[in-house]
C-alpha cells in the first residue's frame, strides 16, 4: 500500500525491469482521494483529486459553475465543524447564483470536468462581459511560457503523474501555479488562489496548462474573465468552438519552437497571418 509522505506524494515498492535486470525499489506516486465540496450544509461535488489547496479548489470551482461572481459571495471557506477529512465547507453570504440542487448533482472524475450540453448552456448564458480591450501577447512570450512554469513543478518532478495550472499576467510575471492529478482541479486551484489572494480576482491572467485543453478547461477559463490558455498539448473541437464564441486567445502544441493558434489570433502581437 502506498504510504503517503505529504499532502501530494505517496511511496510505494514497485518492480523495475530494465533488460533482464529487475529489481524492487521505492518509488514516489501522485496522491489521489475524494474531495466532497459542501455549500451552506448542502453536498454540492465530488471530485477526485490532490490534497491540498481544497479551499481554493472550491471557489474555483464554483465560479467555473458559475454559481458565484468571485470571492465576495464568499462568507466562509474552510473544513467543516466536525473538521472530518476530505470535505470543504463553503458559506455562501446570500446563496448561490442559482440552484444547482434544482438541475443536477456534480460527480467529477479526477480527469474529466464537468461537460456537456447543460454546461455549454450555461456558459453562454452566464459569461461575464469579456474586456473591450484583448490583452496582446508577444509570440516569444507564448512560448517562453511551458519553460517558466516547469521549474515550479514541482510534485510532477517527484511523480511524473500530475497535471499543472500556471497563471501569468499579460506582462509574464508568474502569479500562480497549482498542481493535481485532475486537470480542471490544477485550473481551479490557480484560479482561486488568486480569487482569494490579495489580487481578488484573476481577470486578464494567462493560463498555461501542462497537458490539453478540454471544453471544461475553456469553460474556466471564460468564466474566470481570463485572457487566454497556452499549452503543450492540443484542444478539442468543442474547446476551440467556445474559445471562439468568447474571444478567448487558445495557444496549443506550444514546444520546440513553434505554437499553433486555434482562436483570439488577433491577441498575438504581428497578427493574425494572411
Amino acid at each position: 500500500m502506498p504510504e503517503v509522505i505529504d499532502s501530494g506524494v505517496a511511496r510505494t515498492w514497485i518492480e523495475r525491469v530494465q533488460g533482464e535486470r529487475r529489481e524492487l525499489v521505492r518509488d514516489e506516486v501522485a496522491v489521489e482521494e475524494p474531495l466532497e465540496i459542501r455549500v451552506d450544509g448542502r453536498a454540492l461535488a465530488v471530485t477526485m483529486r490532490t490534497p491540498g489547496e481544497d479551499e481554493e479548489l472550491a471557489v474555483g470551482f464554483l465560479v467555473g459553475e458559475g454559481l458565484i461572481a468571485g470571492a465576495a459571495d464568499v462568507a466562509r471557506v474552510g473544513p467543516n465543524a466536525e473538521l472530518e477529512a476530505n470535505i470543504v465547507e463553503v458559506a455562501t453570504r446570500s446563496g448561490l447564483r442559482r440552484d444547482p440542487f434544482a438541475e443536477r448533482r456534480f460527480h467529477m472524475t479526477s480527469s474529466c470536468g464537468v461537460c456537456g450540453k447543460g454546461a455549454l448552456e450555461q456558459v453562454r448564458l452566464e459569461v461575464p462581459a469579456r474586456p473591450p480591450a484583448p490583452v496582446r501577447v508577444e509570440p516569444a512570450q507564448v512560448l517562453d511560457l511551458p519553460g517558466r512554469a516547469r521549474p515550479a513543478q514541482d510534485t510532477f518532478e517527484r511523480t511524473g503523474g500530475i497535471h499543472a495550472t500556471a497563471l501569468f499576467t499579460a506582462a509574464g510575471e508568474l502569479v500562480a501555479l497549482r498542481e493535481d492529478v485532475g486537470r480542471h482541479n490544477a485550473m481551479d486551484k490557480a484560479i482561486g488562489s488568486l480569487l482569494l489572494g490579495e489580487a481578488g480576482d484573476a481577470a486578464g491572467a494567462l493560463a498555461c496548462l501542462s497537458g490539453r485543453i478540454g471544453f471544461e478547461l475553456v469553460q474556466k477559463a471564460v468564466m474566470a474573465g481570463l485572457s487566454g490558455i497556452v499549452a503543450v498539448g492540443a484542444p478539442t473541437s468543442l474547446a476551440v468552438e467556445l474559445a471562439a464564441e468568447h474571444g478567448l486567445l487558445v495557444c496549443g502544441f506550444v514546444r520546440d519552437g513553434s505554437f499553433n493558434v486555434y482562436s483570439g489570433a488577433e491577441q498575438i502581437a504581428g497578427g493574425p497571418s494572411t
